[in-house]
């Protein structure tokens, strides 16, 4: 077995974000590669075209304020130290500190009317994760399956010889698969991606070398073979298939060149920026357009109840030349139609900053930014009051923002899956599409 183990971020709660995925790759025992591969194609059901999913998660919950909602006219204990600057849209202001996504609005769309009832990192984190909020504060587990494990079940990968889910660089906050089984968990990379991202099952160890993965394999066809003769249900007449999907993987070129940064111009490397966000954001590219169908990039540190206004000098630049240009890059390369980016966290901050010069829990307004996906692009959904407190107009809800993952990618939100009870459960049980952006 592998551990395949991400970074860690803290949030004000206490709680540590480090998650891991344990692969087991040409073990005996386990839940290995072949298992995972096999419980994904007995699931998956007819695809909705080759259409994937880019969600960039803000752990912490960012600022609402600072980014997508500005507030100039509010009193400057509300606006706080950022002016509003004008976008490629008619009447449509963001952050002075978002001038590449102000360039390239008529290819977004900003939801500001976002809201839900927790101040809860982890309540939070799993509503948004999963359309349903956590049963209990300081939850470390799923209640119900992310987005991102519905989607694995229910579509499968749009490519062979690469999962259909990955999270970067690590598995998400609740991002896991619940009573939808260990096989729809994201899998997840190893090492930040402007150091170049490091997939350790992909790589063959020192004493592990291709011949020998060829002799292994070998080996176990031979005792999958005695196996079989002596299961007269015939439950083992797939193996071989499933088998060939994870060397395929392990030795096929399909991922190891999905992987590959080095691969692309630098020129387009600097444009998303030479940092962890910047690079994953292209490696996500990178792997929905090779064939993973959805991919969930975490990016931590949001939690700023202190020096908001430094703390956001320092994280906006990245995370703008990340959106915008994976966002442009998705649109000349012709998949803006097939590739839906979501950019959001698990609640905004408050609307009055505090005497830390920070801003707290406020879980009554945020923001989210969608683009492609064959959505309508170019527009603002919903409004907050002018010091940013509530939505005065088109409220929405995560189930919203869900329901509209599952419309692009052609998921039935009214699909029920069976738990370890025996209990049906919906994938959704309330909500629509956003009428605005799908027509």
């Amino acid at each position: 077995m592998l551990d395949i183990l991400g970074g860690r971020y803290g949030t004000c709660d206490g709680v540590s974000r480090r998650n891991f995925l344990r692969v087991g790759v040409l073990g005996l025992g386990g839940l290995t590669l072949p298992d995972i591969l096999r419980l994904q194609a007995n699931a998956a059901t007819p695809r909705h075209g080759k259409t994937a999913v880019i969600q960039i998660f803000l752990g912490g919950g960012p600022t609402q304020l600072e980014t997508w909602d500005p507030k100039p006219d509010a009193p400057k204990e509300f606006r706080g130290e950022f002016n509003a600057i004008k976008t490629n849209v008619p009447g449509i202001a963001l952050s002075e500190l978002f001038p590449r996504q102000a360039q390239c609005m008529d290819k977004l769309a900003i939801v500001r009317s976002l809201h839900h009832d927790t101040s809860d990192h982890g309540v939070g984190a799993h509503w948004v994760m999963t359309g349903f909020p956590s049963s209990t504060p300081l939850q470390r587990s799923n209640d119900r399956p992310s987005i991102g494990s519905v989607v694995s079940k229910l579509r499968g990968s749009n490519g062979a010889g690469l999962p259909p889910y990955i999270g970067i660089p690590n598995p998400p906050s609740f991002g896991q698969a619940s009573y939808l089984g260990a096989g729809f968990n994201p899998f997840a990379i190893e090492g930040d991606p402007q150091n170049g991202a490091r997939v350790r099952n992909l790589e063959p160890s020192g004493s592990m070398t291709l011949g020998r993965i060829e002799d292994r394999r070998y080996l176990l066809s031979k005792l999958d073979r005695i196996n079989r003769q002596r299961d007269a249900s015939g439950m083992m007449d797939g193996l071989d298939h499933f088998t060939a999907q994870a060397y395929e993987m392990v030795t096929g070129p399909e991922a190891r060149k999905a992987f590959d940064l080095t691969k692309e111009d630098p020129k387009l490397r600097d444009r998303y920026g030479r940092t962890r966000l910047g690079q994953g954001a292209l490696l996500a590219r990178r792997l929905v357009e090779a064939g993973v169908t959805f991919v969930t990039l975490s990016e931590g540190n949001w939690d700023h109840h202190a020096q908001v206004f430094q703390n956001c000098r320092q994280q906006l630049p990245p995370l703008d030349n990340a959106v915008a240009t994976l966002v442009e890059d998705i649109h000349e390369r012709g998949l803006a139609d097939q590739v839906l980016v979501l950019v959001w966290g698990e609640f905004g901050r408050t609307p009055k900053v505090n005497g830390s010069s920070g801003r707290d829990h406020w879980p009554n307004s945020m923001s989210a930014l969608l683009a492609g996906g064959g959505l309508k692009m170019g527009q603002v959904i919903g409004a907050t009051n002018r010091k940013g407190e509530v939505p005065i107009e088109r409220p929405v809800r995560p189930e919203h923002i869900i329901r509209t993952v599952y419309h692009v990618l052609g998921i039935n939100p009214f699909h029920e899956f069976t738990n370890e009870s025996g209990r049906p459960m919906p994938v959704m049980n309330i909500g629509e599409p956003i009428s605005e952006l799908v027509g």
